[in-house]
């Protein structure tokens, strides 16, 4: 069942979340509808979500990039593997710590759900090394490059009180700021 996605101006999309150390149905549970959230009516577009986006300031995000891979390639080593993509998405992270590859970055257009109809473009490197947890507690390593890499370093980035404005040049910013205080001022 879908959740209700929180909108910038809300303070919790500026809270850092907390570690997660109960593994149980309700951590399931919530990845599921941040999953069926992140796919649903208005926001089927949208290929990850942070638990901060759905307010809840836990170390959880959700991911799914199939069907995006036209949007821009990647690579990736899943524990030392690398199965067919649709085997491994949607993917859940929690408890996610990035070690960033910045010899290289690339710019690319991003949107956000919680920033209804604004994109900019943000540079971020383009490989990452990502440690985390599935659901049940397992973990995993993951090394990706691309789109993967550039949607988990934007929802590892929600799980930090960081934002993707937070990574615009300021020029950008500027243009964008009349847009960004009319859709804060309608939170109120």
């Amino acid at each position: 069942m879908p959740l209700p996605i929180t909108l910038y101006g809300n303070p919790i999309l500026r809270q850092k979340g907390v570690k997660v150390t109960v593994f149980d149905h309700k951590l399931k549970e919530l990845a599921e509808a941040m999953i069926d959230t992140m796919r649903a009516g208005e926001h089927a577009r949208g290929i990850g979500l942070a638990a901060q986006q759905v307010g809840q300031a836990i170390m959880l995000c959700v991911i799914d990039i199939t069907g995006r891979a036209g949007d821009m390639e990647f690579d990736y080593i899943l524990d030392g593997k690398t199965p067919p993509i649709n085997l491994i998405m949607p993917m859940a992270l929690v408890n996610p710590v990035l070690k960033l590859d910045k010899s290289e970055t690339e710019t690319y257009n991003e949107g956000c759900l919680s920033f209804p109809q604004i994109y900019a473009d943000v540079s971020r490197p383009t490989t990452l090394s990502c440690r985390y947890q599935d659901v049940e507690g397992n973990p995993h390593a993951l090394i990706c490059d691309g789109l993967l890499a550039r949607v988990i370093q934007h929802e590892v980035d929600h799980l930090n009180g960081i934002l993707f404005i937070d990574r615009m040049p300021k020029s950008t910013l500027k243009k964008l700021w009349p847009q960004l205080e009319e859709s804060k001022s309608g939170q109120a």
